[in-house]
């Protein structure tokens, strides 16, 4: 025997290096649109790599400081700390300004990228049975992303940052009996004090992250469990030296209706060639939005100033639904139970977002199957289920339009007051017709509706197999 083998028979029997062959011998499903979750997940490392190059030279303090650097119509004058960091990074770190576009462009693209999934997997009904804790993970992901995003806004501490911070200030206040406390928590008191933007920047960075970073374990560790969802089988499959079939047997023909069994290209090396070059694109993307597209320009805002308010004032699109609820919540919305007051903030800014969510996470509940489901399904043959992810869909984009109450104003030349009746409108019938067109163009109202009747797209009588 030689040193080579000897060396890994010595690791094999303490490592188990026989069952991570068989790991690497996994099959992904060669699939283009199974690939945004990599994307998700690279748009996650980006960010951190590039938020702790700022993390070096940014100052979570709102302490005044006075500003030397390269913009000359803030030199010599004292400023917040966190303000004059962020303007050093800009324009006097090298390569600072690349890597803070960087950092909000791979924000952006790790959103999107999980929304396009996760629409991904409701429209196929990836999300049945087994895999409704995953689609519960998926919607946790989504959430912490955008808590992530809010927390960002604040740390330029600029005249828009704090504004738009201050809008989340006020809605955490509303929260009945517990909105004091919650705001002392996540903002250190009444804002902007202090101690806002240490907590804050400590929620950026540290839990947050930490939280996604632990869900996207979770996610991947179910994901290796219950193996992948993959199209419907035409045929049956022929084994191939690019083809592995995902129960560790090493099959040479996969039944078209055996479920229990994914059929794609191995983890190694096909699979990791497949997500170098996805990484590389995501790279790429982000480096050609950083370095033709501008970002947030702190210098044009100015340092926070509590006596003045910036004229217009919008989140990023991910959040612009959430805002379009605040704006379109009446006042006379507000009303005491039981001596606890209920604001129309309150409802707007966090009771109506909660349905949304709540809807979304009790959905594989509703569209339930008893049987376990390995197979994507066709969206145009089911009619329910996509009619329903069309009118929700369309209602997020009517409540996004809603956000955007003032420029829309002066496009069509009314007020934002007289715009709210017209706004209302469309968040509640848009979804409506959409959603029954879309079960129309389907069939649903027809005596005998398309189903999924086939076996394969049913899953046969699929039972998970032990890798081990």
């Amino acid at each position: 025997m030689s040193r080579l083998d000897r060396a890994y028979d010595w690791f094999d029997s303490r490592f188990g290096l026989g069952k991570a062959q068989s790991f690497l011998g996994k099959a992904f499903p060669a699939e283009d649109s199974f690939l945004l979750g990599e994307v998700a997940l690279f748009c996650f490392g980006l960010l951190v790599a590039s938020g702790t190059f700022l993390g070096f030279f940014y100052e979570p303090s709102t302490a005044a400081t006075q500003y030397q650097g390269s913009v000359m119509q803030y030199q010599g004058e004292e400023m917040p700390a966190a303000f004059v960091s962020v303007l050093q990074i800009t324009y006097d770190v090298p390569f600072g300004m690349l890597i803070r576009r960087m950092h909000h462009w791979a924000a952006h693209l790790f959103i999107a990228s999980m929304a396009l999934h996760m629409l991904r997997v409701f429209f196929t009904g990836a999300y049945r049975n087994p895999r409704e804790p995953n689609w519960l993970v998926g919607l946790g992901l989504a959430g912490l992303s955008m808590g992530a995003a809010y927390t960002g806004y604040s740390l330029p501490f600029d005249e828009f940052a704090s504004t738009a911070v201050g809008i989340g200030y006020n809605v955490t206040l509303s929260i009945p009996l517990f909105g004091e406390w919650l705001s002392n928590v996540a903002f250190g008191g009444s804002f902007p004090s202090s101690s806002t933007i240490p907590r804050l920047y400590f929620f950026h960075v540290v839990v947050i992250p930490l939280a996604i970073a632990g869900l996207l374990a979770v996610h991947m560790a179910i994901l290796i469990r219950q193996k992948h969802t993959e199209a419907a089988r035409e045929e049956d499959v022929q084994g191939s030296e690019t083809v592995a079939a995902d129960d560790g047997q090493g099959r040479e023909t996969v039944d078209a209706d055996d479920g229990t069994v994914i059929v794609g290209l191995p983890a190694v090396p096909n699979q990791v060639a497949v997500s170098a070059v996805v990484f590389f694109l995501t790279l790429a993307t982000l480096s050609l939005l950083s370095g033709f597209f501008p970002v947030h320009n702190i210098a044009a805002y100015g340092p926070n100033n509590p006596a003045s308010t910036p004229e217009l004032i919008m989140p990023d699109w991910f959040l612009m639904w959430g805002y379009g609820f605040l704006k379109l919540t009446p006042s006379w919305l507000s009303f005491d139970l039981f001596g606890i007051h209920f604001s129309a903030e309150f409802i707007g800014g966090l009771v109506l977002p909660g349905i949304v969510f709540a809807a979304v996470a009790a959905w594989p509940f509703i569209d339930y199957s008893e049987k376990e489901v390995h197979f994507t399904a066709d969206p145009t043959e089911r009619p329910w289920p996509t009619a329903v992810g069309m009118a929700g869909v369309t209602f997020i984009m009517a409540a996004s339009i809603a956000g955007m109450d003032v420029v829309l104003g002066e496009v069509v030349g009314m007020s934002t007051a007289a715009l709210r009746p017209y706004l209302i409108g469309l968040v509640i019938g848009a979804p409506i017709l959409i959603g029954l067109a879309s079960y129309a163009a389907l069939g649903g109202f027809e005596a005998d509706p398309p189903t999924e009747g086939t076996a394969a797209t049913d899953g046969g009588e699929p039972k998970l197999e032990d890798d081990e």
